[in-house]
């Protein structure tokens, strides 16, 4: 779906947000927006889904709740895990510094990340359930 000659991405389907309660933040997505749990690692960070997307609640200290950015990272999808490290190499040829070098996660997803010019942190993410789902 990415266009033009630069990373090939599935689109935005993966947001984490910066809670102050995980627990009461996913009881909210759960029952007012139907979201279901996909992983639950620690009681510090829970994934959800809609079934098409995903969205991360990670806890955040609370001297950083007040005024503070609350978007953690954007996450752009790719196909196979094997796109991260393409991403890693196309960003290193791009001139863009890759903060954190692919890894895989106990939950079989490979993702990097990386700052935009503005140092919103962005995420490329491959997860197992939602990079297969195809969109018309």
């Amino acid at each position: 779906m990415g266009s033009g000659n630069g990373i090939a991405t599935l689109g935005l389907r993966h947001l984490a947000l910066r809670v102050a309660d995980v627990q009461r933040s996913k009881d909210f997505y759960k029952k007012i927006l139907g979201l279901r749990e996909v992983w639950e690692p620690d009681p510090d960070n829970v994934y959800l889904t809609s079934g098409c997307d995903n969205l991360a609640l990670h806890r955040v200290a609370p001297e950083e709740t007040r005024g503070g950015q609350r978007l953690d990272h954007l996450g752009f999808i790719v196909g196979a895990p094997e796109d991260v490290d393409r991403a890693a190499q196309f960003l290193a040829a791009s001139g863009v510094r890759v903060l954190r070098p692919p890894r895989t996660h106990r939950d079989g997803s490979r993702s990097l990340y990386f700052d935009d010019p503005d140092g919103n942190l962005i995420q490329i993410l491959y997860e197992p359930v939602i990079s297969r789902l195809r969109f018309r």
